[in-house]
């Protein structure tokens, strides 16, 4: 059936929305734009060295005019020595784009920000990368150039610096596994490369080596020295003629940046094509033009969302198959084409009732039976919690959502749209329940719940309290209880705001809500292009003898 929109771009209630949510992406935008001019005030000593910038790289790179869906964009934003976007990114510039013609997972290292060196967010994400390498099969294109692990004083207050070393050493294993499952590794060196950088290089399938600019070695000049007292050039130690002549170490020998990029480009060009998956059905544009999502979500998060408003505005001609609609209209399912290939869609009008989380797992079940691809459209507090739910079987019935969501064997793809509480975080197909893609609107919220219900939460236990010890608190000790809980409600709020969460990489970017339907067709496409793609390597991964 073709979905009735309720919605009036022209209600002030509405441009009040859509006001509220632009001045958000502009948030957004501007950290990222800050990144770019960290990135650009480094342009004059590149251009000394005859270097392009990383996003000159990967202009280069990729298909001209074609689309470039970029993943974690703000990661590490706030975090250690970054306040306001400028060392954000994790030091990659990675995402999804054309390359000859071949759809690619490009990773452009950030030697701009911070020289490109290694830290826990760098490390996290590009784990977060060779996963999603692992799950679409698409072949993965480095442009490398790192200054190895982040020595300065920054790296004390990274939390996570001890687990540096096991984790980088997964991102090594991981490579190797990518090129023994025959999913190709082509990566450009194209400066330092030192320690844990050179493995990086080296477990790649192919290499491409930049004269001049390579440097490849397992310690440089001054460790060396440091180690063994011997003194070596850096050139003879590990330039790129002396690893293209001497130890093998590189397939192709280029003159310079513009170079390299153009051999990476024609190494990508002798994959095989990507494979052809042919659209069900005729693509339609919707009835409701997805612009009007700019204005969808309520600016008081306290009125509810008719998830059906953006599924109208994502979904091809606005038409949408609604199972069992008249049980548990808080969460809906049903089934819809999306750039011509049919999905199984899951959103949320209010909590997760044990009738919804029922009428969800048969959905599921069903949509399994047809290898569909799942869309989550996540907007809940999470599972509804009183007597009566409990004695319904709400701990069983949420808990087999989870297990049925957790083991559905088709894509998955989340958008978190507002509110994602509690376990209905994990059952609406989170990161912890391993989707194929999550991507968040601005107006995303995760957290074990919402500020002002934990900060109920802490007045209610403290008054509790009190009654079971018999004792009336004065007037002092009330208003103690009453600001901390408006700390905790402070807290949670910040803590779960999306760009906090998207720089902690709990998902893979932050999206402008008009842009949702693009970014859903494009990754539907990759999805299903996984399951025809195959993979030719030999069971070890390809090796230099």
């Amino acid at each position: 059936m073709i979905l009735e929109s309720s919605l009036e771009p022209s209600s002030p209630e509405y441009e009040g929305n859509a006001r509220a949510m632009t001045e958000y992406v502009a948030k957004i935008r501007e950290a990222e734009r800050r990144q770019l001019q960290t990135e650009l005030e480094h342009g004059p000593r590149a251009r000394e060295k005859g270097k392009l910038l990383p996003r000159e790289r990967l202009a280069r790179l990729l298909d001209r005019g074609s689309p470039f869906l970029e993943i974690s964009s703000l990661a590490g934003y706030g975090m250690f020595e970054d306040s306001d976007g400028r060392f954000s990114g994790g030091k990659l510039v990675a995402g999804i784009g054309h390359v000859s013609g071949r759809r690619c997972l490009v990773v452009v290292w950030n030697y701009a920000i911070k020289g490109g060196t290694i830290d826990s967010v760098n490390v996290q994400k590009m784990l977060r990368l060779q996963e999603i390498a692992f799950r679409t099969r698409l072949p993965l294109v480095s442009l490398h150039e790192s200054g190895g692990g982040n020595l300065d004083k920054s790296a004390a207050a990274d939390p996570w610096a001890a687990r540096l070393f096991v984790e980088g050493g997964r991102i090594y294993g991981q490579q190797a596994q990518l090129s023994a499952a025959g999913i190709p590794q082509i990566t450009v060196s194209h400066g330092n490369a030192t320690a844990g950088g050179a493995y990086q290089v080296a477990l790649s399938d192919v290499i491409v080596l930049v004269r001049g600019q390579t440097q490849l070695f397992l310690a440089g000049p001054p460790l060396l020295k440091a180690g063994t007292g011997e003194d070596a050039d850096a050139e003879e130690l590990g330039g790129a003629a002396m690893h293209a002549t001497v130890s093998g170490t590189g397939e192709y020998l280029a003159e310079d940046d513009a170079d390299a990029i153009r051999i990476a480009r024609q190494v990508v060009a002798e994959l095989p094509p990507d494979p052809v998956v042919e659209p069900t059905r005729p693509v339609e544009p919707p009835r409701y033009s997805p612009d009007e999502l700019i204005g969808v979500y309520p600016d008081d998060r306290r009125r509810p969302l008719r998830i059906q408003e953006v599924i109208a505005r994502v979904v091809d001609g606005s038409r949408f198959d609604e199972f069992r609609a008249e049980i548990d209209p808080a969460t809906v399912c049903g089934t819809a084409a999306l750039g011509g290939h049919l999905v199984g869609i899951i959103g949320n009008n209010g909590p997760i009732t044990p009738a919804g989380a029922n009428k969800a797992s048969q959905f599921l079940e069903l949509c399994d039976l047809k290898g569909l691809p799942l869309v989550f459209l996540q907007n809940t507090t999470g599972f509804l919690v009183g007597t009566a739910v409990e004695q319904s079987g709400q701990v069983k019935h949420s808990a087999k959502l989870v297990q049925h969501v957790a083991n559905y064997r088709g894509p998955k793809l989340t958008i978190l749209v507002g509110n994602s509480y509690g376990a209905g975080n994990y059952a609406m197909a989170s990161r912890a329940l391993d989707p194929d893609f999550v991507f968040a609107w601005p107006t995303a919220r995760q957290a074990l719940m919402g500020g002002a219900q934990a900060a109920k939460v802490m007045q209610i236990v403290a008054e509790q309290k009190w009654a079971r010890q018999g004792v009336e608190p004065d007037e002092r000790t009330r208003m103690a209880v009453a600001q901390q809980a408006q700390m905790i409600e402070f807290g949670l709020e910040m803590l779960s705001e999306s760009m906090f969460c998207s720089a902690r990489l709990m998902d893979d970017g932050l999206l402008d809500p008009r842009d949702t339907r693009r970014v859903l067709m494009l990754l539907v496409a990759v999805c299903l292009e996984a399951r025809a793609r195959r993979g030719t390597g030999p069971t070890y991964g390809v090796q230099r003898l």
